[in-house]
């Protein structure tokens, strides 16, 4: 049997401790997820509903089937930044007359739904997730255009939005726009590069230029009716394919439309699947509060994969990186995950096999993060470190099957490269809150600073102030400790949400589902030169 078992004592001490650290992180992360919900805060939301108005939430919950998921993205967007929380947009993944699509919803009650830079970055990763995955892009828009104040960093980049509309429809991914209020100048071309567009009677507002801009430009006097009303494109311009009364009527429409694209999978759903043998609410007590204190990665895959079965892929070698195959949802996945910490040479090596393992059997891989990095010293770089980190980075760099990324405790250095960070294009990359991610760890790094500082005083024949050393240290380890949290990490968008690990299967299942809309194959050969 390869069904895992447990040693995990949640009677224990540590364990307690454990949980108890996660928890307070959790109650911190409701409170900033808290702030994305409140939207503009409850003036702006209650001027709103006095327009009769829906929420952008509101409009998702009414687009979505019934008693099903929304798996929301990058809900903590322009965090730490002087952008609300959530950056005016809301983004995500939920099925529409049984179809996964990528909605995308204007929030108007924060500064009119207008865009920022964070807006436009959240905005951009939501087409990438829709075209690598082929799903069905839904705009419900509401948007003044870009912040003003802001667009020496929105117009050059933004025109990527439009190029991605038409770069999606010439994949043949559908694309929704469905107009509830202004979507005026560049806004615009939401609709107007939009396969199917939607338009609310009396609200939608779809101009290049509003009257005033007209009055100024050309002299001509004119209303936003005649200008860009719902009933002048459905009517004259022909730019409106569907017209609504109201915006549940506009919301029914717009499923129709989605029932109508005859869009299939390109693999079919797995049959029923066995639950993991173990709770997922232990899952909250495995991380230690301090990522110094290593743990048994096994621990959390007996309680995300199917049936807690694990085929462990050398065992006996390596061993701080645990390999091997298992099923999540009922779809395949090989799993990657860091044991205690450091990447050695015998893991590196292992890695790249097992990748390629991965990609010669049409296989995704999941990244399970908790790694200080590739292994220094003169022993390790004598024995060829570089080399054979090169060589587990190189096989995550050119692997072509959909890899997933969690990171649930370290992910510093090269070690988060090698890992499939980011950089390296992971479908999803996921957090939990007891996660952190930097160059290295802040004491390593305040550390390394202070001994160039000693140095450079050294050979200058200067005294070196230890008081100042101290106080630089201290600095530095505060900076850094802040940099590498998951708020400040999700807030830029180099993850797609900080998620409660206890509902870490659920989240893996609904993206593994949503790469299965789209073929994929592995690589086959295609591997940059390993240096042996």
């Amino acid at each position: 049997m390869t069904v895992l078992r447990t040693a995990l004592d949640t009677g224990s001490a540590e364990y307690r401790a454990n949980r108890e650290a996660m928890l307070a992180k959790l109650d911190d992360l409701a409170a900033e997820h808290a702030k994305a919900l409140a939207g503009g805060g409850e003036k702006y939301v209650e001027r709103h509903r006095k327009r009769g108005k829906l929420l952008a939430r509101e409009r998702i919950e009414l687009l979505l089937d019934p008693d099903t998921p929304f798996l929301e993205l990058s809900p903590l967007a322009a965090w730490g930044s002087e952008y609300p929380v959530g950056a005016s947009l809301v983004t995500g993944i939920g099925v529409v007359e049984g179809v996964e699509c990528l909605i995308t919803a204007n929030d108007p009650t924060v500064r009119g739904g207008a865009s920022n830079p964070w807006s436009l970055k959240k905005a951009l990763r939501a087409h990438e997730i829709a075209l690598a995955n082929r799903l069905p892009l839904i705009s419900l828009v509401e948007s003044g255009g870009a912040d003003l104040p802001s667009q020496k960093e929105i117009f050059i980049p933004g025109g990527a939005i439009f190029r991605d509309l038409t770069r999606l429809s010439a994949a043949g991914i559908p694309t929704i726009a469905v107009v509830f209020g202004n979507s005026t100048a560049g806004g615009a071309y939401v609709p107007g590069m939009s396969d199917h567009v939607i338009m609310v009677k009396e609200r939608a507002k779809v101009f290049l230029g509003g009257p005033p801009l007209v009055k100024m430009a050309t002299g001509e006097e004119s209303d936003d009716e005649s200008l860009g009303g719902a009933d002048m494109h459905a009517r004259v311009s022909g730019l409106a394919d569907y017209f609504a009364v109201d915006e549940p009527d506009a919301l029914r429409q717009a499923r129709r439309v989605v029932a109508r694209l005859n869009h299939r999978k390109a693999y079919p759903d797995p049959g029923p699947v066995e639950p993991p043998k173990y709770d997922e609410e232990e899952l909250l007590g495995i991380v230690p509060g301090d990522l110094k204190t290593p743990f048994d990665p096994r621990e959390v895959i007996a309680r995300v994969v199917d049936g807690s079965d694990f085929d462990e892929f050398k065992p006996l070698y390596g061993t701080s990186l645990a390999t091997g195959w298992a099923a999540l949802h009922g779809y395949p996945v090989g799993v990657l995950a860091n044991a205690q910490g450091v990447l050695f040479s015998e893991e590196s090596q292992k890695a790249a096999q097992f990748i390629q393992l991965a990609d010669q059997r049409d296989i995704p891989l999941l990244f399970l993060h908790n790694t200080t990095g590739y292994m220094v010293g003169r022993e390790y770089e004598q024995g060829g470190i570089i080399k054979h980190g090169a060589m587990m980075i190189n096989a995550v760099s050119n692997s072509r099957v959909p890899h997933l990324s969690v990171l649930m405790g370290a992910s510093y250095g090269a070690g988060h490269y090698g890992m499939c960070g980011r950089a390296y294009d992971p479908r999803f990359l996921f957090a939990w809150p007891s996660a952190k991610s930097a160059v290295m760890g802040p004491q390593q790094l305040a550390g390394v600073l202070s001994i160039v500082a000693r140095q450079s005083a050294a050979a200058k024949g200067q005294p070196y102030d230890d008081e100042a050393d101290a106080a630089l240290r201290a600095m530095v380890e505060q900076q850094i400790e802040s940099e590498s949290l998951p708020k400040f990490l999700s807030g830029r968008l180099y993850d797609d949400g900080v998620i409660d690990p206890r509902d870490t299967r659920t989240v893996l299942g609904l993206c593994l589902s949503a790469i299965h809309t789209a073929p994929y194959e592995g690589a086959r050969g295609g591997f940059g030169v390993f240096r042996m």
